[in-house]
């Protein structure tokens, strides 16, 4: 992917070095978008795609700490870097607790400035082709029936054939022909593996290893 069809956001109250951010980073070949407020980056949220937020901790309105905070009870998925004239450890401490990619300090040279914007790219991709592979997992998991769900349910969680029998008022032989549509749909060959699909979806916490055959 070419870093000009990545978009780095940059949301800052300091109009001239919002600017200069913003002419260094053009002139990388990344596309940018400025915000001179966390309130008009809300109004203004960004198009679904690549990218990263360059984000500033102390503005007028909405901090950049809230604004991280609201964009997380979204579910956002572009990775902050935070560019601070006014940090201090325990800011720093908390915004990456909070998932923040970097914290730099104003000003930041250009090597590291692009350095952590890079990071937070990579960032970005891994979390956006697991969430593909997650999308993909639901999608097999939504198309079991209503039965090889409840049955999936209980086999994951380590019951036996005869035990999800008993529970579901069925025969053995059902749940035995329940499991293998369910293998075949998730194209998987082992219990093991049906039991790591449904803790990646969070169907189970922890599952029994015990496969009823």
């Amino acid at each position: 992917m070419t870093s000009a069809s990545q978009v780095i956001h940059v949301v800052d109250d300091d109009a001239s070095f919002r600017t200069a951010v913003g002419r260094l980073l053009q002139a990388s070949g990344y596309q940018v978008a400025l915000y001179e407020s966390g309130e008009q980056f809300l109004k203004n949220p960004p198009a679904m795609g690549p990218g990263c937020i360059l984000l500033d901790v102390s503005m007028s309105g909405l901090s950049g700490l809230q604004l991280q905070d609201h964009l997380a009870k979204l579910g956002g998925m572009l990775p902050i870097v935070f560019l601070t004239g006014h940090g201090d450890i325990p800011t720093s401490v908390k915004a990456i607790k909070a998932g923040a990619e970097d914290f730099l300090s104003k000003p930041a040279t250009k090597a590291t400035l692009l350095g952590a914007v890079e990071r937070a790219l990579g960032r970005y991709h891994e979390m956006h082709q697991r969430h593909e592979r997650l999308g993909a997992l639901r999608a097999l998991v939504d198309s079991f029936t209503r039965r090889e769900s409840e049955v999936f349910a209980l086999v994951v969680r380590g019951k036996l054939n005869k035990q999800i029998a008993f529970e579901l008022g069925t025969s053995e032989r059902t749940v035995k022909a329940h499991r293998h549509n369910i293998m075949q749909k998730l194209k998987v060959h082992s219990l093991a593996e049906a039991v790591s699909i449904a803790e990646r979806l969070g169907i189970v916490k922890e599952a029994g290893s015990s496969d009823g055959e």
